[in-house]
């Protein structure tokens, strides 16, 4: 049933959110727990209830588009994910990631011929409360980030910087992710699942491949608690914006607390700005 509001879902269809679900689960077992056979064997479920779906016609394209999703993941499945700055981490990172996004643009658009995926880059015109939840991601990292990172010793994910040469490297780094994060679980992963889902649910599923990926990256022990809110803000805000300037933005502004609270860990006589440092 098609929407007049604009929505571009197709069907009111609880059953079509299950293929969605299970690849949700694969992306657990696959970067959380790193248990590939159930991974893989959940994400071709996955598939095979979408081919139901669109046969029995409780879903249109379902199969195609979450197939696209799949050949992501499986990208992103075949590498070690952990945060590395050296030259072969970084290559592989640059690989890896590209290929995730690539791949599915390149079978949505030339192989199924479906509406091509789309980067909305967007303007600078911003309102104010657009301008003062900037601000507000500033303060709320500078405030919780230094806790969540120094108390559970996570910041030990990250390979240890101390000379300006690693500094810089994981500035690219921690930058360069913050970047593909938007391009693929946003403007890829959240917009297919918006073809077939309402805004609620396609923001819960994505929100489960995001998180398993910012766990292997490595945001573990209490980390989801601030990863499942910030993935799911930000593809409301995507949704409502549709600028992909502005939520890369908010995503930089957050990592950018991120890498300065990872310099401080590795190095905790080094001069900081942190008001919460346990």
């Amino acid at each position: 049933m098609q929407r007049p509001d604009g929505d571009r879902y197709v069907k009111d269809s609880t059953w079509a959110t299950v293929p969605a679900i299970l690849l949700g689960l694969s992306a657990m077992f696959l970067l959380v727990f790193q248990q590939y056979l159930i991974g893989y064997f959940l994400l071709a479920c996955g598939l095979f209830v979408a081919w139901l779906c669109d046969f029995t016609t409780l879903s249109e394209g379902l199969l195609p588009d979450l197939t696209s999703v799949g050949s992501g993941l499986i990208i992103l499945s075949l590498s070690d994910l952990a945060a590395d700055l050296s030259d072969l981490g970084m290559v592989r990172f640059t690989v890896v990631l590209s290929g995730a996004v690539l791949v599915p643009y390149v079978l949505t658009r030339w192989v199924f011929k479906r509406e091509p995926i789309a980067f909305p880059w967007g303007d600078w015109h911003w309102n104010r409360a657009q301008w003062s939840y900037l601000a507000a991601v500033v303060m709320i990292g500078y405030l919780l980030l230094p806790w969540y990172f120094l108390s559970t010793g996570v910041y030990l994910n990250w390979p240890a910087v101390h000379s300006p040469g690693e500094v810089a490297r994981l500035f690219v780094g921690v930058n360069a992710v913050g970047i593909w994060d938007e391009l693929f679980f946003i403007c890829t992963v959240f917009a297919l699942y918006r073809r077939h889902f309402k805004l609620w649910q396609a923001n819960l599923l994505q929100a489960m491949i995001f998180v398993s990926f910012l766990w292997e990256l490595g945001y573990q022990s209490w980390g989801p608690l601030l990863t499942i809110p910030f993935a799911l803000i930000q593809g409301a805000i995507f949704q409502l914006t549709k600028n992909l300037r502005y939520v890369i933005t908010v995503h930089l502004l957050f990592d950018l607390v991120v890498f300065l609270v990872l310099i401080h860990g590795h190095n905790p006589y080094w001069p900081h700005p942190f008001v919460t440092v346990p």
